[in-house]
């Protein structure tokens, strides 16, 4: 493996291995990595030639008062994670080599990052696009792994590669968790061993949820209202949002008669933790 920090010589190595012939998978992270991060290097690396992962905090996905300076970092231990795992590169730059003096250019997308997140976080994925397509024509790989833990940044990437016309796949890989279900999440250290405790809770309230949906309950408000006395009884924590919305347009759905995506956000003490679930049901309601 090795460590790259300069823009021009990870798009050289890059280039010089799609001369070869070599197919290049790519796992853009903030670090601090886990098996869910672990999972998606697994994915790429039996799916492709080339394994290309990036530790890189991104300032600018930060809002004003976010955990910026405090966002966890351990780039010894992800470096041998990387080894461990046989990655070919490891891209650790800069911010001031992403983002160069007098840096003035931005992407966003102004359609499924406006809820949810986008909503509670204004700018977050404007600063999520930006970065990712950098990173996207800095390594050029034929397939980005993402986690469905993140689900509606998955879908704003996808949405922006069809947009701009980006040669790159994105593959969305399902979510790791815990033993009790909590999330894998770089944020989870923030936790105090008794909000640790209480965590699981919000996986156990979407669970919930689900059977809601598949024993034959269509109202959406209903559902939410479920999960919010359970999220509240179970932790105690401030819940940003709970929302139902249609898993491709991440439209909010007053009536769940096919599919839908159940998000929620929840803030355990200084920890702000996203989970999500795909329900699907048995067949169309009417």
């Amino acid at each position: 493996m090795i460590i790259i920090k300069k823009i021009n010589e990870m798009s050289k190595a890059c280039l010089a291995g799609r001369r070869e012939g070599k197919t290049i998978g790519f796992v853009p992270t903030m670090g601090f990595l886990h098996n869910g991060h672990v999972s998606l290097i697994k994915k790429a690396r039996v799916e492709n030639d080339m394994v290309v992962v990036s530790v890189f905090v991104n300032p600018i996905q930060f809002l004003p008062g976010e955990d910026f300076s405090s966002y966890p970092r351990s780039f010894e231990n992800d470096k041998k994670i990387c080894k461990d795992e046989k990655v070919d590169i490891l891209f650790f730059p800069s911010a001031e080599e992403i983002y160069p003096l007098r840096f003035s250019t931005f992407v966003e997308e102004t359609d499924l990052s406006l809820p949810l997140c986008g909503k509670d976080r204004p700018g977050h994925f404007k600063g999520v696009t930006t970065v990712v397509l950098k990173l996207f024509n800095i390594i050029q790989p034929d397939t980005a792994y993402f986690g469905q833990k993140d689900a509606q940044q998955a879908l704003v990437i996808k949405k922006m590669t069809e947009d701009l016309n980006i040669p790159v796949k994105v593959k969305v890989m399902p979510i790791i968790r815990e033993k009790d279900g909590l999330a894998m999440s770089s944020r989870n250290r923030y936790l105090s061993a008794d909000e640790r405790r209480k965590a699981p809770a919000i996986y156990e309230s979407l669970k919930m949820a689900e059977k809601m949906i598949l024993e034959g309950e269509i109202n959406a408000l209903k559902i939410k209202k479920r999960i919010a006395e359970a999220v509240n009884s179970a932790t105690g924590g401030k819940i940003d949002y709970i929302e139902i919305v249609c898993p491709v347009s991440m439209k909010a759905l007053k009536r769940v008669e096919s599919g839908a995506l159940i998000a929620i956000a929840v803030k355990l003490g200084v920890a702000r933790l996203i989970d999500n679930i795909i329900v699907k049901t048995p067949e169309k309601r009417k």
